[in-house]
């Protein structure tokens, strides 16, 4: 039996829902806090719960804001915890791991580099590859995919992701369409497709290509992240899952990213990250394969010259695709597997 925090796919699955997974879709350092007091309810009527009718394992799947606090609680109380998706303790609040050390028995990680990292202090830590690397198909067939989204065949197709959430889709939306603007009046015969995570994201998206006069070049889809990077040439997008999404399916790709200026202000005062690569991508390989625009620097010029480079350079473009090829085939490890594995030998632990 399968309780807790569940999206529409655990719960297809058969997981009985005590609340839904988008509840803790909350981002940033200074965003979550109004969010915080009703995480916090739910935080306590969960450990209640799960104290009151203890289960045999408790699994925290991301969010580690929310769910190292669960597990610790848990974990106190007797309770054999696992957190699956290490956090990014490599790149920020490196200080976390002491945190994790109180809350987890095991960390489940889907980058090769991390379980080194919880070795150092003394928390099991186990490898499993991405589940990405094992879900997304490398071969594709574009034309059936434009087909499917009624793109044009015989046009150069760039995919625009400006986001999910709706602080991103506003800060990256307007500068995405200029750039889009840029490279269009500099390359003839370039289309746009740009998927939209949720309906109240379109006006938004809508309204930044009409201020730009690009939306009759651009195809709006809703949902279809996968299919809209499937069918493109180029990928503009977001930094976040998305680039490495991108990444595995073999497209080269331009990152960008803003968060509020108080957060970015915070980031900087007190030294919180601690990588000068951003995007997994370019942290896997440890190459700039993906240009990266972050805060300041993503200006849609910026953004532009770089997506008209990668349509004229297609030795630059083979290059890119090649390493990609090889970083999907180092994550593709049949990683639910390995997890379900991970799971069973810490319930027979206990």
């Amino acid at each position: 039996m399968f309780e807790g925090v569940a999206g529409p796919e655990m719960v297809a699955a058969g997981c009985q829902r005590w609340a839904d997974a988008e509840e803790l879709a909350v981002m940033g350092v200074v965003e979550p806090l109004k969010h915080l007091p009703r995480l916090l309810r739910l935080r306590r009527l969960l450990i209640s719960r799960w104290r009151e009718s203890p289960p045999d394992v408790f699994v925290g799947i991301d969010a580690p804001d929310f769910n190292l606090g669960v597990e610790a609680a848990l974990k106190a109380s007797g309770i054999r915890t696992m957190h699956y998706v290490s956090p990014s303790i490599w790149a920020w609040r490196a200080g976390r791991v002491r945190k994790i050390r109180k809350a987890a028995d095991c960390v489940i990680c889907i980058l090769p580099f991390e379980p080194a990292l919880y070795e150092q202090h003394g928390i099991g830590a186990v490898f499993v590859g991405h589940p990405k690397a094992d879900s997304l198909s490398p071969e594709i067939d574009v034309a059936a995919v434009r087909a499917g989204l009624g793109l044009p065949v015989d046009r150069r197709v760039i995919a625009i992701l400006p986001g999910s959430r709706g602080s991103e889709v506003t800060r990256l939306a307007p500068i995405f369409a200029a750039a889009a603007a840029n490279v269009a009046a500099r390359e003839e015969g370039v289309h746009f497709v740009t998927p939209v995570a949720a309906p109240k994201l379109r006006p938004v998206i809508e309204a930044s290509l009409q201020q730009h006069s690009v939306a009759d070049r651009f195809t709006i889809v809703d949902g279809h992240s996968i299919e809209a990077m499937s069918a493109a040439e180029i990928v503009v997008l977001a930094s976040g899952t998305a680039a490495l999404e991108s990444a595995l399916l073999g497209k080269p790709t331009v990152a960008a990213y803003r968060v509020s200026p108080l957060t970015a202000l915070i980031v900087k005062l007190f030294g919180l990250l601690k990588v000068n690569r951003f995007t997994l991508p370019n942290l896997l390989t440890g190459e700039t394969l993906v240009p990266e625009f972050i805060q300041g620097d993503a200006q849609p010029d910026a953004i532009a010259d770089e997506v008209v480079d990668l349509l004229r350079d297609p030795g630059r473009c083979a290059a890119i695709r090649d390493r990609f090829a090889k970083l999907r085939s180092e994550l593709a490890m049949n990683s639910d597997a390995r997890a379900a594995d991970a799971l069973i030998s810490l319930i027979e632990q206990g």
